[in-house]
Formats: structure tokens, sequence, C-alpha cells
């Protein structure tokens, strides 16, 4: 039987050969082929992403590290130790309209849903880390981000038995999580986190050099 981890390295190359959706521009993003119990769930990739070959790789990845830095995880840590998914893996474009990229649209995101309900076999992860809006609103029923951002639910589904804890979008055109109440709720949030035993499992590993998954 193949580990977890030579699973996710054989989903991940069917992965990167995926084209079911038109108007995406590949490859697909992919993290480090790591079994972990944390999933974070981002939009979608930006258009540097895929050209530096991981996810959350440009500005709002910067934003969203250093925000984990403050409860004593770097970079470099939280990508060996923690699966980064997205609800779309490939590049949407940028928005015709302008103001940042495209939104995926609903054939998109319902085709890219098979890619992460693989990985939820896969891996069986017990804390879900969506960020952004988009990626919030696939778990969680929100009208508005302070409605969820500084909470943690209870995810219970045929595919998936997990924490959740959202995080607003680290991207540079937001500015709910510089003003009240998104900067407490922010805060708020990463205090779930750092608090959460998987998340402490997790990270812990790191000074004892063991990987129990």
């Amino acid at each position: 039987m193949k580990s977890r981890k030579e699973q996710i390295v054989k989903h991940q190359e069917a992965l990167r050969n995926c084209a079911r959706c038109e108007q995406m521009s590949g490859p697909s993003v992919t993290c480090q082929p790591v079994a972990s119990q944390i999933m974070l769930v981002g939009q979608a990739p930006g258009d540097k992403e895929p050209k530096l070959g991981r996810p959350f790789a440009w500005t709002a990845g910067k934003t969203l590290f250093k925000w984990f830095e403050s409860i004593g995880v770097d970079e470099q840590t939280f990508r060996n130790k923690a699966y980064m998914a997205a609800v779309c893996r490939c590049f949407p474009g940028k928005n015709p309209k302008g103001g940042g990229d495209r939104v995926p649209v609903r054939n998109e995101i319902a085709n890219c849903r098979y890619w992460l309900e693989q990985e939820y076999q896969i891996m069986q992860p017990k804390l879900i880390i969506p960020v952004g809006k988009l990626a919030i609103t696939q778990y969680l029923k929100a009208n508005k981000l302070a409605d969820v951002v500084g909470q943690q639910f209870v995810l219970d589904s045929e595919h998936l038995n997990a924490d959740c804890i959202a995080l607003p979008h680290p991207s540079g055109l937001s500015t709910w999580f510089h003003m009240e109440p998104g900067k407490t709720l922010l805060q708020d949030a990463l205090k779930l986190l750092e608090a959460h035993p998987v998340w402490r499992e997790t990270f812990k590993r790191m000074s004892d050099g063991q990987d129990k998954i």
C-alpha cells in the first residue's frame, strides 16, 4: 500500500496535467507533497505563482506569512508542514473590468472540487484554513467576513470532518484587515490557530524532527 506522501505525489502529477477549464491559464500550481492534517485553501493562484511554482509566492503570500510568523511559524516551516491547496489551481486571468484577478466561475470551481475531494480522502485533514471570501464560502455560510473570521467552526460532511478557522485574503487590494472590525477579528483568528491542538502538534514536530503521519 502506498504511503500518503506517495499518494499525494501521484495526485499532484495528475493535477498538473489537468486541462478541464478553457479560460484558465496553466500550469496548475501545487505545493510540496507533504502529508499534513492542516490544509490551507486559497482562492486561485495569481499570475506569478505558475512561474514560481508554489502557492502564495508573491505579494499576498508575504502578508500571509507575516501573519503566521506573528504566531511563531515562519514561511518555510509552514510550507514544509502544511498542505496548501486552492478552490481553483490555475491562474484565472485578469479581471477584464480591472481591480485584480478574475474570480473563477461556478463550473471552474466545480471542475476543481474533484482535486480537493481527492486530497481530503488521502490526508483526512483535521484543520481547514480557508483564505478569502471565495474559499470561505466553499465551507461556511457567510454574507460578510465579519460573520466568520475570528471564530472556529466544525465541518462535517461526506468528504470532510475537520475544524475550520477562516482568514481574510491577504491581497494588497484589501483594506478589510487594516480596519475595524477586521483588524481585531484577524488577530482573534490567529490566536485560535495558535491554540488549536492540530496546529500545535504539527509545528512542534519541527523541534523533535518527527513526523507521525
